[in-house]
């Protein structure tokens, strides 16, 4: 069974599902998938994803994040505490996605950085782990959790090097693979992976973005997590089933690591 840790359920399109998520959902777990965390991005979409993973499917748990994603506007509304209220329901299982993001734009670094800090106050006073989006800012995300002593979160949909790696590693973080590390182009990518410790790698889809080598191209979604999980295992030479329970078991330590 696979877990998928970063999704973004309120966008995905829905037209080949009759525009019905349960539909969706329904094919995530026939395709072994049996857990997936949605992935919030900006307060209007708090209500919405509630009622998402409020959906009734058998055999397949749901849960979400509370975060505003960097490159939105609404991240000068951002304090600790409205995190928090909005975070201290047990179907929230995380804090974010929040970061650094300097490739969209470098006009408001200031405001990201603030409003990464108070995640990572949110995360610390819930127990909660952060899910951090960087790119381009590889320096600065480090910096700032560790100033902030944050050691508790995912690095999803990473891209960076083995060093950037290593230095989340130590920090105490997961590092998640999406389907990038599927495509060809990925080789630089694919090396870092190999030298990731089993006991810290999470899988996701991003979806529906970046969908994996074979369905590159088209709207990712839940149920394309087994492909990310094939080509990662084939690359360690494991058992696709050991290998999904290996991140399975990885994502469990990481929701319960302060119970």
């Amino acid at each position: 069974m696979f877990t998928d840790t970063h999704a973004h359920l309120n966008r995905l399109d829905l037209e080949k599902h009759d525009n019905d998520i349960q539909k969706a959902l329904q094919i995530a777990k026939d395709a072994n998938v049996h857990r997936i965390m949605a992935i919030m991005c900006d307060f209007d979409e708090y209500d919405g994803i509630q009622q998402i993973i409020s959906t009734q499917i058998d055999g397949l748990t749901l849960g979400m994040s509370v975060g505003i994603h960097p490159c939105q506007d609404t991240i000068n509304q951002v304090t600790a505490e409205k995190l928090i209220e909005l975070a201290n329901r047990e179907n929230v299982w995380a804090i974010g996605e929040t970061g650094l993001d300097y490739y969209w734009s470098k006009d408001f670094i200031n405001e990201q950085k603030s409003s990464f800090s108070y995640h990572i106050h949110a995360s610390q006073t819930l127990k909660k782990p952060i899910v951090v989006h960087t790119r381009e800012a590889r320096y600065d995300t480090i910096d700032i959790l560790t100033a902030e002593k944050a050691e508790h979160g995912i690095i999803h949909c990473f891209t960076e090097d083995y060093d950037t790696a290593k230095k989340a590693l130590d920090l105490g973080f997961y590092i998640s693979l999406s389907g990038i590390v599927t495509f060809k182009n990925a080789t630089d990518l694919q090396d870092v992976a190999k030298k990731l410790p089993l006991d810290r790698i999470l899988i996701e889809t991003d979806s529906p973005y970046l969908a994996p080598v074979p369905k590159r191209g088209k709207p990712n979604e839940p149920a394309f997590v087994p492909y990310v999980a094939e080509f990662l295992a084939n690359l360690y030479q494991l058992p696709l089933e050991q290998f999904a329970n290996i991140t399975n078991q990885n994502f469990d330590n990481l929701l319960n690591q302060y119970v």
